[in-house]
């Protein structure tokens, strides 16, 4: 362990690293150039046999993660949802890390616990659930909040689950998602014993959402064959195309069906938050089960889960055990022991970086940054309308996906490829390649999401746009005549 007069030296250098990785990011690379053999050739020396200088080793590591990272946190970073930190989020996390409560009794740390309680029935509120049965648990992040959706899914459509498995279901159960929902689903199958084939992916519409009259078809079909219908999900954000399904014509139909209805939210859901786009989510008050993601929208650091949910019983029943070896002190205080209520067991105190970013900045800070998140977005699909981009999807959120207006159809992957490639190799911003709709077209994608991004960050990321596709030859190939 480090003495004092080593953490004297430690502890500001930590604060001065920190600091000058926030206010220097925007001056770096977006994304690093990848050498694998480098890095490798950085670490191959490193054996551990003689210990290293406490300072020297955080200099070490903090020099290494700026030169190989890409910085989601630099205003020109257009990718997946990875958010920039807010300060007290990583305030937050050190404290964590300090303290160190261990949340699986809540014995050990019941201000954490309570903590997190409080932010569950907040969430819960803000999502319409009733105070009275909202529930719910903070998780690593979306994959695990909606494995645990599908979890309390099967047992609420078979007690015996819990005790019996998928024997004590008399018929192979399936869940439908759209054929743009994320492929979490298809590992929560795998990892339930389900198996990846019970996944229904439905098709989609010509604005990307699901097709409720074809989900209606294969409930009917798989009816017939034998089959359990078991849980639909709505996707409130897709990760493609930042689509939000029709969640009320859904909920209807999952509530005709008895089937479980879930809203995988862990982007979107941040919609709710915001008065002008919260009818985008119409419905979702509805959900058995919701997936939010703190680490995205609302800017927590990674990784900040939530499983919700108005079914105020299915936690313990789908997790619930009793063992000798846990501790028993709040017996009878009316308080509940998260391991009884989640997947984990042992687990860190998630919820502090949503709760301290929450006092200070408040419900309206966010919805602030929401709605600029929102804004920089309008202003993406203008700018890119008018360089001769076409605007390919239709969202209220921030995602943007878009061809060359000279492409016919916009359906060049290989040239997309090589202007997204480009841009990432110049350092000068990030965006991605994504297929979306029945024939996994290929578009460029461009995401706002983060609250530091600026009107000039917009327009430097479609100057750099209008650049690669001189570069990358521009294409005139059959200029197409249907308006995109």
């Amino acid at each position: 362990m480090l003495e004092e007069r080593t953490r004297e030296k430690l502890w500001p250098r930590l604060i001065e690293v920190i600091e000058n990785y926030l206010t220097k990011v925007d001056s770096a690379r977006v994304a690093p150039e990848l050498d694998v053999e480098e890095i490798r050739g950085m670490l191959a020396g490193l054996d551990f046999a003689e210990p290293a200088g406490a300072v020297e080793t955080l200099d070490f590591v903090a020099d290494a993660m700026w030169r190989f990272q890409t910085h989601s946190r630099h205003t020109r970073y257009f990718g997946l949802f990875n958010p920039a930190s807010t300060t007290m989020g990583i305030a937050a996390d050190a404290l964590v890390a300090a303290f160190n409560p261990q949340l699986a009794a809540w014995s050990h740390s019941p201000f954490a616990v309570e903590v997190e309680r409080h932010l569950v029935r907040a969430f819960g509120q803000k999502f319409g659930y009733d105070l009275s049965v909202a529930d719910g648990v903070f998780t690593t992040g979306g994959s695990e909040a909606n494995h645990t959706a599908l979890l309390t899914a099967l047992m609420s459509a078979a007690p015996e689950f819990g005790e019996h498995g998928l024997r004590a279901l008399a018929a192979q159960p399936v869940i439908y998602v759209s054929s743009q929902g994320h492929h979490s689903f298809l590992k929560a199958a795998r990892a339930s014993g389900l198996g990846a084939a019970a996944v229904r992916e439905i098709p989609v519409d010509d604005d990307l959402r699901m097709n409720v009259g074809a989900l209606a078809d294969r409930v009917a079909r798989d009816r017939g064959a034998g089959f359990r219908p078991l849980m639909v999900v709505a996707t409130a954000g897709t990760t493609n195309a930042g689509v939000i399904d029709p969640i009320g014509e859904l909920a209807e139909f999952a509530a005709r069906e008895c089937v479980w209805f879930h809203v995988d939210a862990a982007w979107g859901g941040a919609a709710a938050f915001v008065p002008e786009l919260r009818a985008a989510l119409d419905g979702i008050e509805k959900a058995d089960s919701i997936t939010f993601d703190a680490h995205k929208w609302l800017s927590a650091p990674m990784g900040a889960g939530l499983y919700l949910t108005r079914r105020p019983e299915i936690l313990k029943r789908t997790f619930g055990v009793a063992t000798s070896y846990m501790p028993r002190d709040a017996a009878g205080l009316g308080v509940v022991d998260p391991f009884t209520h989640s997947i984990q067991w042992s687990r860190r105190f998630i919820g502090l970086k949503v709760f301290m970013s929450l006092l200070v900045a408040g419900w309206e800070g966010h919805t602030e940054a929401i709605r600029h998140q929102t804004a920089m977005g309008d202003r993406l699909r203008l700018r890119l309308r008018e360089s001769g981009w076409g605007v390919v999807n239709r969202t209220p959120l921030p995602v943007v996906c878009f061809v060359d207006r000279a492409l016919w159809e916009g359906a060049d992957a290989e040239y997309l490829d090589s202007v997204c490639k480009s841009i990432v190799a110049s350092g000068e911003a990030w965006l991605s390649i994504a297929r979306i709709g029945a024939d996994d077209r290929p578009v460029l994608r461009a995401c706002v999401t983060n609250h530091r991004t600026e009107a000039a960050d917009v327009d430097a990321l479609v100057e750099s746009l209008n650049r690669a596709r001189i570069r990358e030859g521009g294409r005139s190939v059959r200029s197409n005549s249907k308006a995109i």
